[in-house]
């Protein structure tokens, strides 16, 4: 039963985790850019058809499938607004367009009147006695060159107007057939888009008929639903307790050391906690008032740093899944709401659950019928929960992709990042993208 429940609320978290992964609208974004988020969507709107085909075999509705509905809507409305980004597009295309082919008509206007200009021009002076009769006229040798520079560049301005007129004409008739394509592409963009939208209306409708079948079991959810936060309370519990005894442990190896340090001072000298030098008359922080720093051993800060820099780049602990469950408080119906301590991967039972980074097995715990294993990196921590078996001890050196165990039926790992002050983080935001 647990079982059962477990996969349905993991499939009902997914849509919370999905909508929040949808990425904002970015101002620079290309065309090309929608295309491949499109793709993106379909494929996954595809997933989702193909997981709710298989929970339909089930003639009663479960939370598993009002997840997948609700995810697919929430997929279906960011397919329409990438089809509107790409509308804005192609009117933005069509605008630019318009503007670019009323400048070549104003500038072919102005090409042609220039060139009948010259062309009147050379009829009334087409005889060749002109010509002579223009250059032998000049006052002085110079001044004859350079009447016949004038001619020949009069020559070629008309030759230039003439070929600036073809050019102009070319590139103006390759505008209005790119027009032409873009008023297609919208059309049949703007068809997508009422398609969308006749499917978002269907969808809506069934998953509104599986949302009333599921209020009629509210009961039989929420009992569910405690006695899954009541596990998740008992985990978080058993990490606190660990992380309370690695920090008691870290000072009272502090201390020891301070005390070493402090008999082995030299005579005449006085050692204060800190490890600092004070003459014999000196005054020295006395050990009892000295505030202890944990984990700040040089292996320790080294972990912790390389720990830091690997955000987001951080490797899966399992070879596949997916996020069925999101970080965070969720209220998935009314009075049905779950706040998980870290992320739940979906996985096949059996799969091999390996640690993320380099670090010393802190602890290894039961966890109800379920065993879960908790790694040290510095001052970081990471668990993972709902393991059939574990095949590492306490205190064990363990490296990046290491065994820990393998996946229990449920088929579920709950993986947990925290620090040594206990706070929570979303390990989504830390492992590989």
């Amino acid at each position: 039963m647990l079982k059962s429940f477990l996969l349905s609320l993991g499939l009902l978290s997914s849509v919370f985790c999905s909508y929040a992964q949808q990425p904002a609208q970015n101002p620079v974004q290309t065309r090309a850019d929608l295309e491949k988020e499109r793709a993106a969507i379909q494929k996954e709107i595809e997933d989702v058809k193909n997981s709710l085909d298989e929970t339909k075999k089930n003639k009663k509705e479960t939370l598993g499938q009002l997840a997948l509905l609700q995810r697919r809507l929430r997929l279906r409305e960011s397919a329409i607004q990438n089809i509107n980004s790409q509308i804005n597009f192609i009117q933005g295309d069509m605008n630019e367009s318009w503007r670019e082919i009323l400048k070549l008509r104003k500038e072919l206007d102005t090409l042609r009147s220039q060139y009948a200009e010259s062309v009147v021009y050379a009829y009334k002076n087409r005889s060749s006695y002109d010509f002579l009769n223009f250059i032998f006229s000049a006052t002085s040798f110079n001044d004859a060159v350079r009447r016949v520079a004038y001619l020949k560049s009069y020559r070629a301005y008309r030759e230039e107007r003439a070929d600036n007129i073809v050019k102009t004409q070319t590139l103006l008739q390759s505008k209005i057939d790119g027009l032409k394509v873009s008023r297609q592409e919208k059309d049949d963009v703007l068809k997508k888009q009422n398609k969308e939208r006749e499917m978002l209306e269907i969808e809506k409708k069934e998953k509104d008929e599986v949302v009333s079948s599921l209020k009629s079991r509210e009961k039989e959810l929420k009992k569910e639903m405690s006695a899954k936060q009541k596990q998740d309370n008992i985990l978080a519990g058993s990490i606190a307790a660990a992380i309370r005894r690695a920090r008691d442990m870290a000072i009272k190896e502090a201390k020891k050391k301070d005390a070493e340090v402090k008999t082995n001072a030299p005579a005449g000298r006085s050692v204060s906690p800190a490890g600092n030098n004070t003459a014999a008359t000196g005054t020295a922080t006395p050990a009892a008032t000295k505030k202890y720093t944990v984990f700040s051993t040089s292996e320790d800060i080294r972990l912790s740093d390389n720990f830091e820099k690997n955000r987001g780049h951080l490797p899966w602990p399992v070879a596949s899944g997916t996020i069925s469950m999101a970080f965070g408080r969720h209220e998935y119906m009314h009075g049905v709401i779950h706040d998980n301590q870290g992320i739940t991967i979906e996985t096949n039972a059996g799969t091999t659950v390996k640690t993320v980074f380099d670090g010393v097995v802190q602890s290894a715990f039961s966890v109800g019928e379920t065993n879960a294993v908790m790694i040290r990196h510095g001052k970081y921590f990471t668990t993972y929960s709902n393991l059939d078996d574990v095949s590492v001890s306490k205190g064990q050196q363990v490296k990046t992709g290491q065994s820990l165990g393998r996946v229990s039926s449920i088929g579920q790992l709950d993986f947990i990042l925290s620090d040594e002050k206990d706070h929570m983080f979303d390990p989504e935001k830390w492992l590989r993208h």
